[in-house]
């Protein structure tokens, strides 16, 4: 037995190449972020002098490229505080109707059968790799023919029509993961197919339908392309990486361009931790259940 655990046990070496892979790992992917974080927070004459100054003196922190990236053009800033919000709107009532449609779609493409099914899938996976840049022109047509050109609607249904079929595609194989036999027994009980879907299905499809809406969160939060597209005319309607791509100017100082990207990236970031440990939860109440 205590050779066999020994036999089990990794060689130190091993461990050791591990760790060292997962620290390079880890700088590599988080060293220029925590940079960036030091610059932003460093008046930009100290940056222009010493750039590779890594630990600031408490003295010399300043956060006015936070308040200058944020704040309205009127009070001396770049509006991007503004154009959070709009991006926050826009991309919250797309996660909300895409996951609504989605769920049903995705659903029906998984456990109805009907004429046609695997066409329409096909057709749904189509339109998934379909590129953006080719719907552009009818849908900027539909859009000015309904007079939501200009609009953060017009924006918030171009993203409902371009999420999902990505939000379809990822559900209906998390749907087609699941026993059927808990379904049956449901039917088996009297529940309607509104019912047994409400009730049965949904809790434990939770940590799908939770993953399907960050990523559509994190689509319509980064959207850059229709966004010029629909309000490059209207600065006050603009989205954050609308905001984030004028302060690529030469005349921004960087620090406030690092820390309006960070203050961009900050909601996202936010938004996945929280939503982590809901990620956990509803596993751990679908296997109850």
């Amino acid at each position: 037995m205590t050779r066999r655990r020994s036999a089990l046990r990794p060689h130190p070496l091993a461990t050791a190449g591990r760790v060292a892979i997962i620290a390079l790992a880890l700088i590599g992917a988080l060293g220029p972020v925590l940079y960036g974080f030091v610059l932003s927070l460093r008046p930009y004459t100290s940056v222009v002098q010493a750039p590779l100054d890594l630990i600031p003196a408490w003295d010399e922190l300043d956060f006015s490229g936070y308040t200058t990236a944020m704040l309205d053009p009127a009070q001396g800033g770049f509006g991007l505080g503004r154009f959070v919000i709009n991006s926050l709107l826009v991309a919250a009532c797309t996660v909300v109707l895409s996951i609504i449609v989605s769920i049903l779609g995705a659903y029906a493409a998984a456990r109805l059968r009907y004429r046609g099914r695997g066409f329409v899938n096909g057709i749904i996976l189509g339109v998934y790799l379909f590129p953006g840049i080719v719907l552009s022109v009818p849908l900027f047509v539909l859009l000015a023919k309904a007079g939501l050109t200009g609009s953060l609607v017009g924006l918030f249904l171009v993203y409902v029509a371009t999420t999902v079929p990505v939000a379809i595609y990822m559900l209906r194989n998390y749907f087609q993961a699941l026993p059927e036999s808990v379904e049956e027994a449901a039917i088996v009980d009297g529940a309607s197919l509104p019912q047994m879907l409400r009730s049965v299905v949904l809790p434990i499809a939770l940590p799908g339908v939770v993953a399907t809406a960050i990523y559509v969160f994190m689509i319509a939060w980064n959207e850059y392309f229709y966004a010029l597209l629909f309000l490059v005319q209207d600065r006050e309607l603009w989205t954050a990486p609308l905001g984030i791509s004028q302060l690529a100017d030469f005349n921004v100082p960087v620090t406030v361009l690092l820390a309006g990207s960070l203050a961009v990236t900050a909601p996202v970031i936010v938004l996945f931790f929280v939503a982590q440990r809901y990620l956990v939860e509803g596993l751990t109440a679908g296997a109850e259940k």
